[in-house]
Protein backbone atom coordinates (compact mmCIF):
# COMPACT_ATOMS: atom_id res chain seq x y z
CA UNK A 1 0.00 0.00 0.00
CA UNK A 2 1.17 3.05 -0.86
CA UNK A 3 0.53 6.14 2.22
CA UNK A 4 0.47 9.32 1.55
CA UNK A 5 3.07 11.37 3.77
CA UNK A 6 1.13 12.13 7.31
CA UNK A 7 1.81 16.34 6.53
CA UNK A 8 0.05 15.39 3.55
CA UNK A 9 -2.91 13.91 5.09
CA UNK A 10 -3.45 16.45 7.45
CA UNK A 11 -3.12 19.70 5.65
CA UNK A 12 -6.17 17.37 3.13
CA UNK A 13 -8.28 16.77 6.36
CA UNK A 14 -7.69 20.92 7.33
CA UNK A 15 -8.76 21.59 3.66
CA UNK A 16 -12.04 20.22 4.56
CA UNK A 17 -12.18 21.02 8.45
CA UNK A 18 -12.27 16.95 9.35
CA UNK A 19 -9.94 16.61 12.42
CA UNK A 20 -7.35 13.78 11.16
CA UNK A 21 -7.30 10.47 13.11
CA UNK A 22 -5.16 7.51 12.45
CA UNK A 23 -8.52 5.10 11.55
CA UNK A 24 -9.57 8.44 9.14
CA UNK A 25 -6.10 7.86 7.39
CA UNK A 26 -6.51 4.52 7.40
CA UNK A 27 -9.84 4.87 5.35
CA UNK A 28 -8.38 7.09 3.12
CA UNK A 29 -5.04 5.34 2.18
CA UNK A 30 -6.96 2.76 1.73
CA UNK A 31 -9.39 4.39 -0.89
CA UNK A 32 -7.25 6.34 -2.42
CA UNK A 33 -4.38 3.55 -3.17
CA UNK A 34 -7.84 1.55 -4.09
CA UNK A 35 -7.18 0.19 -8.61
CA UNK A 36 -10.79 0.67 -8.95
CA UNK A 37 -14.04 1.34 -6.77
CA UNK A 38 -14.52 -0.30 -3.26
CA UNK A 39 -17.66 -0.69 -1.44
CA UNK A 40 -17.48 -0.37 2.30
CA UNK A 41 -17.52 -3.94 2.83
CA UNK A 42 -14.05 -4.21 0.52
CA UNK A 43 -12.59 -1.68 2.85
CA UNK A 44 -13.88 -3.69 6.22
CA UNK A 45 -11.92 -6.70 4.81
CA UNK A 46 -9.00 -4.78 4.28
CA UNK A 47 -8.60 -3.05 7.90
CA UNK A 48 -10.33 -6.05 9.56
CA UNK A 49 -9.66 -4.17 12.64
CA UNK A 50 -11.91 -1.21 12.44
CA UNK A 51 -15.71 -2.05 12.59
CA UNK A 52 -18.31 -1.68 9.78
CA UNK A 53 -19.88 1.86 12.03
CA UNK A 54 -16.96 3.26 12.17
CA UNK A 55 -16.10 2.72 7.91
CA UNK A 56 -19.79 4.06 7.05
CA UNK A 57 -19.59 6.84 9.36
CA UNK A 58 -15.96 8.11 7.96
CA UNK A 59 -17.16 7.16 4.50
CA UNK A 60 -20.08 9.44 4.86
CA UNK A 61 -18.28 11.93 6.00
CA UNK A 62 -15.64 12.25 3.34
CA UNK A 63 -18.64 12.16 1.11
CA UNK A 64 -19.84 15.01 2.94
CA UNK A 65 -17.08 16.73 2.74
CA UNK A 66 -16.40 16.07 -1.18
CA UNK A 67 -13.17 14.27 -0.50
CA UNK A 68 -14.47 10.87 -1.93
CA UNK A 69 -17.25 10.54 -4.70
CA UNK A 70 -20.19 7.84 -3.82
CA UNK A 71 -20.91 5.56 -7.13
CA UNK A 72 -24.06 3.52 -8.00
CA UNK A 73 -22.87 1.09 -10.59
CA UNK A 74 -26.31 -0.43 -10.34
CA UNK A 75 -25.15 -3.59 -7.94
CA UNK A 76 -27.42 -1.66 -5.13
CA UNK A 77 -24.12 -1.47 -3.34
CA UNK A 78 -22.34 1.84 -2.91
CA UNK A 79 -18.64 2.02 -4.06
CA UNK A 80 -15.93 4.99 -3.52
CA UNK A 81 -13.42 6.62 -4.91
CA UNK A 82 -11.10 9.38 -4.50
CA UNK A 83 -12.07 13.19 -5.48
CA UNK A 84 -8.82 13.86 -6.98
CA UNK A 85 -10.08 17.75 -8.51
CA UNK A 86 -12.58 19.71 -6.79
CA UNK A 87 -14.03 23.39 -5.58
CA UNK A 88 -13.18 23.98 -2.60
CA UNK A 89 -16.04 26.74 -2.20
CA UNK A 90 -18.45 24.10 -3.95
CA UNK A 91 -18.05 20.20 -3.12
CA UNK A 92 -20.58 19.76 -6.04
CA UNK A 93 -18.34 20.89 -8.35
CA UNK A 94 -16.11 18.32 -9.39
CA UNK A 95 -13.95 18.78 -12.69
CA UNK A 96 -13.00 14.70 -12.24
CA UNK A 97 -16.44 13.34 -12.79
CA UNK A 98 -16.04 10.15 -15.18
CA UNK A 99 -18.49 7.46 -15.87
CA UNK A 100 -17.78 3.73 -14.85
CA UNK A 101 -17.73 0.32 -16.33
CA UNK A 102 -19.10 -2.65 -14.24
CA UNK A 103 -17.82 -6.24 -15.43
CA UNK A 104 -21.49 -8.10 -14.99
CA UNK A 105 -19.47 -11.48 -15.02
CA UNK A 106 -16.59 -10.87 -12.35
CA UNK A 107 -18.61 -7.88 -10.62
CA UNK A 108 -15.47 -5.17 -10.65
CA UNK A 109 -15.98 -1.71 -11.69
CA UNK A 110 -13.46 0.53 -13.19
CA UNK A 111 -12.97 4.56 -13.66
CA UNK A 112 -12.95 5.31 -17.66
CA UNK A 113 -11.24 8.61 -16.23
CA UNK A 114 -10.07 9.23 -19.77
CA UNK A 115 -13.66 9.51 -21.05
CA UNK A 116 -15.66 12.34 -19.98
CA UNK A 117 -19.64 12.56 -18.80
CA UNK A 118 -22.04 14.05 -21.31
CA UNK A 119 -23.16 17.41 -21.43
CA UNK A 120 -27.34 16.91 -20.65
CA UNK A 121 -29.58 20.08 -21.17
CA UNK A 122 -32.19 19.75 -18.54
CA UNK A 123 -35.55 21.65 -19.52
CA UNK A 124 -35.91 24.94 -18.16
CA UNK A 125 -36.91 24.63 -14.14
CA UNK A 126 -34.89 22.06 -13.82
CA UNK A 127 -31.42 21.90 -11.31
CA UNK A 128 -29.42 18.76 -12.12
CA UNK A 129 -27.66 18.17 -8.79
CA UNK A 130 -25.72 15.03 -9.94
CA UNK A 131 -24.97 12.53 -12.52
CA UNK A 132 -24.12 8.85 -12.31
CA UNK A 133 -23.22 7.11 -15.84
CA UNK A 134 -22.37 3.20 -15.64
CA UNK A 135 -21.69 1.21 -18.43
CA UNK A 136 -22.48 -2.62 -17.58
CA UNK A 137 -21.29 -5.44 -19.99
CA UNK A 138 -18.30 -7.28 -19.62
CA UNK A 139 -14.24 -6.92 -18.93
CA UNK A 140 -11.50 -7.82 -21.67
CA UNK A 141 -10.36 -10.87 -19.00
CA UNK A 142 -14.21 -12.12 -18.96
CA UNK A 143 -14.81 -11.41 -22.37
CA UNK A 144 -12.02 -13.57 -23.73
CA UNK A 145 -13.20 -16.47 -21.29
CA UNK A 146 -16.64 -15.96 -22.89
CA UNK A 147 -15.23 -16.70 -26.29
CA UNK A 148 -13.62 -19.65 -25.49
CA UNK A 149 -16.72 -21.26 -23.92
Amino acid sequence: MIEMEEQEFESIMREHNIRPTAVRRMIYNVVADAPGLLSALDIEIVLDTVDRSTITRTLSLFHSAGLIHLIDDGTGTSKYEVCHSHNHDNHESHSDMHPHFHCRKCGRTLCLSEQSLPTINLPEGYIGEGMNLTVSGLCPACASKSLFR
